[in-house]
């Protein structure tokens, strides 16, 4: 399970797509509708939120937006429109993540990972994040830079 920190425009459609449905997947098992990925650590940091449903909302949110922009057809019935939430992010979460990406998007998708990779500016992050000082985050178990 992939919940990315960055804005979403930068994904593929395969990474678009992916990340809608592990979002769908994240809010089913925070609602308690799945035995399976409960202990993921991906979901930490919505656990962590006031309300972790209107978080996972907020971003399928963000996500739909940028299918729409794109032409993509997401069904927004599948979240709650006009939620609202606010999620921290390090700023090394963010290049963590960046550097995943583009290495996923060096086979997946070439132009794409040569756009991203001429850009002179930080990545931004998902509209529901505010990014803040600090190294990887601790829900990332995976491999570390």
């Amino acid at each position: 399970m992939r919940l990315w920190s960055l804005h979403p425009r930068y994904l593929d459609r395969v990474g678009l797509l992916a990340c809608w449905r592990e979002a769908l997947l994240a809010k089913a098992v925070l609602a308690g509708r799945t035995r399976g990925y409960r202990h993921h650590p991906q979901l930490d940091r919505f656990r962590a939120a006031p309300d972790p449903l209107a978080a996972v909302d907020a971003y399928l949110a963000g996500l739909w937006a940028e299918a729409a922009r794109r032409g993509y057809r997401f069904d927004p019935g599948k979240f709650a429109p006009g939620t609202r939430a606010r999620l921290t992010v390090t700023d090394g979460q963010l290049r963590f993540e960046w550097a995943h990406l583009l290495d996923k998007l060096a086979t997946r998708d070439p132009a794409r990972h040569a756009r991203l990779c001429a850009r002179r500016r930080r990545p931004e992050a998902h509209e529901i994040f505010t990014v803040r000082c600090g190294p990887v985050e601790a829900f990332e178990r995976g491999r570390r830079p």
